[in-house]
């Protein structure tokens, strides 16, 4: 299948574009540079250089594909809101596009959008896709985005929205940050560090949209997660025997986090227990369930990683 897939070298993305050429899928990527280009044309992708914020530097490309992954999210304008929704516009018209030849024959195209479950807000009880949402601040645009990608689907095109964990694995995300600050020997922790994070390993999460990719039968909200309902408190504990020297752990109240990370701080104390019944009903399990119980493996990765 020819798939278009954005934010192919970041750290979703990148793991996904993995994921769908191992599943034997043709995939075209958007990137920013020359550079990025090489690295998505060394792995096997068709990179496109192309910026997000300018829909007609990669409308051409979009238009000739059969599936589209958005998996991009520009942090660097503070644009990133509105860039995203002109993205998921012409994602969308796109995917929409009337078929050549005058067949509607399946497979259906499909889109999958990358949201995140940051936009349940706080869960400390299980959650489900079902559940309702309440997004912190940094998730505030994201329904509106989910939205609008759920309503294009129709009889030919099938529509998704992932809502990943925080992911873990490799040298980036908020874990990889844990590990860095450990390694440094002085641990932040924001509030008491009983909050749960809602985790899921990089690769895992890959395999879920290389598997909704091919499910025809796909569609709709599916929640990523490993559901091992880890504290902060038991990552930093877990890791500790594994560094040369113990580290210091501070646990900053939120207030005061919050005048110093804005509204960041809230995203890193928030308190969530996440089920994915969706994605597993598809037959996905994830290889990973815990940070904590895989430490020494995961600081392993994140040491290969600043190499």
């Amino acid at each position: 299948m020819r798939i278009f897939l954005t934010g192919a070298t970041g750290y979703i993305g990148g793991a996904v574009l993995d994921a769908l050429l191992r599943a034997g899928h043709d995939v075209t990527a958007l990137v920013r540079n020359n550079e990025k280009a090489r690295r998505v044309a060394k792995r096997g992708g068709h990179p496109v250089v192309g910026n997000l914020a300018e829909p007609e530097s990669f409308r051409g490309a979009a238009e000739a594909q059969d599936g589209y992954i958005h998996a991009a999210y520009d942090t660097r304008s503070g644009r990133g809101p509105a860039i995203e929704q002109a993205a998921l516009d012409t994602i969308i018209a796109a995917a929409r596009r009337p078929r050549t030849g005058g067949s509607n024959a399946s497979p259906k195209r499909f889109i999958i959008y990358t949201s995140g479950v940051w936009i349940l807000g706080r869960k400390p009880e299980p959650a489900d896709e079902s559940a309702p949402i309440d997004p912190i601040a940094l998730a505030s645009f994201r329904p509106a985005h989910e939205q609008m990608v759920l309503d294009a689907g129709g009889d030919h095109l099938r529509t998704m929205v992932v809502r990943p964990g925080v992911v873990y694995g490799g040298g980036d995300g908020m874990v990889g940050d844990i590990f860095k600050s450990a390694a440094n020997g002085l641990v932040r922790v924001v509030g008491d560090g009983n909050n749960h994070w809602s985790l899921v390993y990089d690769r895992d999460l890959a395999d879920l949209y290389a598997r909704l990719a091919g499910r025809e039968d796909a569609s709709g909200v599916y929640h990523a997660n490993d559901e091992g309902d880890e504290r902060i408190n038991d990552i930093v504990d877990a890791i500790k025997p594994y560094l040369p020297v113990k580290p210091d752990v501070r646990h900053v109240p939120i207030d005061e986090a919050q005048k110093k990370m804005g509204p960041y701080a809230d995203a890193l104390a928030l308190d969530q227990v996440v089920r994915s019944p969706r994605a597993r009903a598809l037959g996905w399990t994830p290889t990973l369930h815990s940070v904590a119980g895989n430490a020494a493996r995961l600081l392993e990765e994140w040491r290969a990683s600043r190499n």
